[in-house]
């Protein structure tokens, strides 16, 4: 007989920055219940079932695989989103774009592209605050697609529409009003990809060549071609980048060049306005 208690006071996650958070999430999964359940029934006995599914998560997490991909979902913005191990978790910081997009253009109706929506984050947390808006979200993996879709529909946003397209691919001859990506800029020798929860996600969705920065280039030099005049480009970067990702917005003539601060202080996505 063990008790919810006791399970979350032996649970061992040494490795783990957020351990205490960890062992809640997992256990509360295990058992069919929330967090709040956990800290009002403390003493509530759980089943031998329960007791080894968590201990099954707990030995997924020892071994470094994230708490996101063990229970299937992840919460961005406002959202609880399905994820999978073929696209990148969403992360806070990541909310960033969907904040500045908001600010930048108006409730009424536009025309809103997300690059590379892996679990379609960005794309759904913009449509389900601006009903408005015709949000088209595109990856160039299936899988990933496939996913957003489901997320898609399981919210309900009638107002986006998810695409195979290898960036701007199949999107001969459209304009959006705003292009937002949070597209792979890790270098390809970065020592961060051998370690913690990034060691489990996809190296096609986090590396972008030796300096990190192919993709962004490749975003940034066929986006005039695909924004109303204008129309803003918003992209998210790494934290050493902001200078480099400027230097490119502006040599591709776009105005009002700038970059803003992540929840850490980091100058995290970088933005240009086409030219009317």
């Amino acid at each position: 007989m063990t008790i919810i208690a006791s399970l979350l006071r032996n649970a061992q996650l040494p490795d783990s920055p957020s351990a205490r958070l960890d062992a809640e999430l997992l256990l509360a999964a295990a058992i069919g219940k929330s967090r709040s359940y956990l800290h009002t029934w403390p003493e509530r006995i759980v089943s031998s079932e329960h007791a080894e599914a968590f201990a099954g998560y707990l030995t997924r997490r020892r071994a470094g695989e994230p708490v996101a991909y063990i229970l299937g979902q992840q919460g961005f913005w406002k959202l609880d989103l399905e994820v999978a191990a073929h696209t990148l978790i969403p992360r806070p910081d990541t909310e960033l774009l969907v904040e500045t997009g908001l600010q930048l253009q108006s409730a009424s109706p536009a025309k809103v592209l997300d690059l590379g929506t892996g679990s379609g984050a960005i794309a759904l947390a913009l449509a389900s605050e601006r009903p408005a808006w015709r949000v088209t979200a595109v990856d160039r993996v299936e899988q990933a697609v496939a996913l957003a879709e489901r997320n898609r529909q399981r919210l309900g946003l009638e107002n986006v529409q998810v695409l195979v397209s290898h960036w701007f691919a199949s999107l001969v001859g459209q304009r959006f009003d705003v292009i937002l990506s949070n597209p792979p800029y890790i270098r390809a020798e970065d020592p961060h990809l051998t370690e913690g929860d990034v060691r489990f996600e996809p190296s096609s969705a986090l590396v972008a060549g030796a300096d990190g920065l192919d993709d962004l280039r490749a975003i940034v030099e066929q986006a005039p071609a695909h924004l109303q005049p204008g129309g803003w480009l918003l992209l998210e970067h790494g934290y050493d980048q902001a200078e480099q990702v400027r230097g490119l917005l502006a040599a591709q003539g776009f105005s009002d060049v700038e970059s803003r601060m992540d929840l850490g202080g980091h100058q995290r996505i970088s933005l240009g306005r086409l030219p009317c």
